[in-house]
């Protein structure tokens, strides 16, 4: 159509010019320059209509070229993934891609020359998302640059879309709005992403900081390169103190040497590793660790080792405690078939030996030592027969300085033997307890006889009696004699197990079921060549037991 009316025109316009031009050459201009004038008219016709067709085809390669250009442009725009829409200053739309036209669900609405407001009577859904762009795109004019926010877009299906628009103002040369320029991108996934791996992060730290057990990381040159705040908690140590170290460093030196053939055991093979490990607490005691190493696998590659430590020091002490009580169980089994055995034909023996110590005078030291030997048998039966089964105690209210003192005064003559000296520290006021005391007598002789035994020549056993605490006493048996290895004060209790050349290795395994029997504690500290102290606590009161001796009447009598 725009090519017709231009042709119309220029064929108008070329008549008038003929017939107008030829009417003023014929009626103003003389004869002989006629001819000159009719020529030279031809020529400025060619030369202006010339001018026109090379302004109008340059015009056309211009008009075409911007056709190519916008179609690239509208391609480009269209290929995207992104919203992208043009507005001019005034905020109408001038291009928008394909993507943002489906957005807004305006694929068949004439958009160009519209601004939001307009747009939005065109999509009941998304009307007020587009009035809100009028208010976001004023506040990136008024920023007078490059603004970036998050848009929270609902969806028909009730879920919500998340965009991160970038508006990029543009101004003419005298500071007034030429145009906005939009690109909104999807970042719902990336959103969700973030929040599950933040999520995950959480779950992670929660892991690592809440864990009731150590939890350690480090690299594969056994570099710890970080411990939970457990770590403080187990072992008294401060992890940032830790951090940063060589674990060489912190493990005890028979450990170390089985260090590089841990790591490459996790490194190279990939599978975990458990072990046991006794660890310095920062108290100067031992605790126990259960540790199990893992890699870490990053990108399919080892990055390091992390692992988590459980303080079993009660657990392993408890079972030593069960396997002692079963080795004590069976040793009672067994005590209670055997001493039953010994005992008969053992006072057979004895009687024999008295009466040929009566007939034979010649004789007589090698008989006494038979009696002493058979005695001492009768002894040990007897201790057998302690550990094989329970004894039904009746306590009474004792005096623990007489008890000692009567114990004092009967080992006094062995103590004399052996050149030691006993001291006794008492208090002036009488403690009363109660308990049962030939078994506190039995439990005061082993354990003063063995210090009396383990002393040197001139040595010195010490006996402290005190009432620190209300229903508690302490009785403290010292001496400076040969002293105890550490290996062996592990086993000290164990029935059989004894230092002594004739020893059973049953007087202490007694002291100590006469010492829990009476709900007390006893405890050895000692050094090799150094001396042992043995500490007894003792209640004053059977609370516990009294209850149950209360209960076992009040049940006979409704029997």
């Amino acid at each position: 159509m725009e090519k017709k009316k231009l042709i119309f025109i220029y064929f108008i316009t070329s008549i008038i010019w003929i017939y107008g031009s030829n009417y003023v050459i014929e009626q103003y201009i003389p004869l002989p320059l006629m001819n000159f004038v009719e020529r030279s008219k031809e020529i400025l016709y060619i030369l202006v209509t010339g001018g026109f067709l090379y302004f109008f085809m340059n015009k056309k390669e211009e008009l075409t070229v911007s056709k190519e250009d916008q179609q690239r442009l509208s391609t480009l725009i269209n290929s995207m993934v992104d919203f992208v829409n043009f507005k001019d200053g005034e905020g109408r739309w001038i291009e928008a891609n394909e993507f943002g036209l489906q957005l807004f669900q305006l694929e068949n609405v004439d958009y160009r020359g519209k601004k939001d407001s307009e747009l939005a009577n065109y999509t009941d859904f998304y009307g007020d998302a587009l009035r809100y762009c009028e208010i976001s795109d004023e506040e990136a004019w008024n920023n007078r640059e490059i603004t970036r926010i998050e848009e929270v877009l609902p969806v028909p299906d009730g879920s919500s879309k998340i965009f991160d628009t970038i508006k990029v103002p543009l101004f003419n040369p005298d500071g007034s709005r030429q145009g906005l320029v939009i690109i909104g991108r999807d970042i719902t996934e990336k959103k969700e992403m973030a929040l599950k791996l933040a999520e995950s992060q959480q779950q992670y730290k929660s892991l690592f900081e809440y864990s009731p057990d150590i939890v350690y990381m480090m690299d594969i040159n056994g570099m710890i390169t970080n411990l939970n705040p457990q770590f403080d908690v187990i072992t008294g140590f401060r992890r940032e103190d830790a951090i940063g170290k060589n674990v060489n460093q912190l493990l005890p030196k028979r450990y170390r040497r089985y260090l590089p053939k841990f790591i490459s055991t996790v490194v190279e093979d990939i599978k975990p590793v458990m072990y046991e490990i006794n660890f310095p607490h920062a108290n100067g005691n031992r605790i126990i660790l259960q540790c199990t190493s893992l890699p870490i696998i990053i990108n399919g590659s080892i990055a390091g080792i992390i692992g988590y430590g459980s303080d079993v020091t009660t657990l392993r002490e408890t079972e030593e405690r069960l396997r002692r009580t079963e080795k004590l169980s069976i040793v009672g089994e067994l005590s209670a078939s055997v001493a039953h055995e010994i005992r008969n034909p053992l006072t057979s023996l004895k009687g024999f030996v008295q009466l040929l110590q009566m007939d034979d005078v010649k004789h007589q030291y090698y008989h006494q030592i038979m009696l002493d030997e058979l005695n001492r048998i009768n002894d040990i039966v007897g201790e057998l027969l302690l550990l094989a089964k329970p004894q039904i105690l009746k306590y009474t209210h004792a005096g623990l300085q007489k008890l000692l003192t009567d114990v004092i005064s009967l080992l006094n003559t062995e103590a004399s033997l052996y050149n030691v000296q006993i001291e006794a520290s008492f208090p002036e006021n009488e403690i009363m307890i109660e308990c049962e005391p030939n078994q506190l007598k039995q439990l005061f002789i082993n354990i003063i006889k063995n210090s009396i035994e383990a002393s040197q020549k001139g040595g010195l056993v010490s006996i402290e009696l005190e009432q620190a605490e209300e229903n508690k006493v302490f009785i403290n048996i010292k001496d400076n004699g040969c002293g105890i290895s550490k290996e062996r004060l592990e086993k000290i209790g164990e029935p059989f197990y004894s230092s002594k050349e004739k020893g059973t290795g049953l007087g202490l395994t007694v002291s100590f079921k006469i010492v829990q029997s009476h709900q007390g504690t006893i405890h050895f500290d000692s050094l090799k060549n150094q001396g042992t102290s043995v500490q007894i606590t003792l209640p004053v009161q059977q609370i516990i037991n009294k209850r149950i001796q209360r209960l076992t009447k009040d049940k006979g009598k409704r029997a």
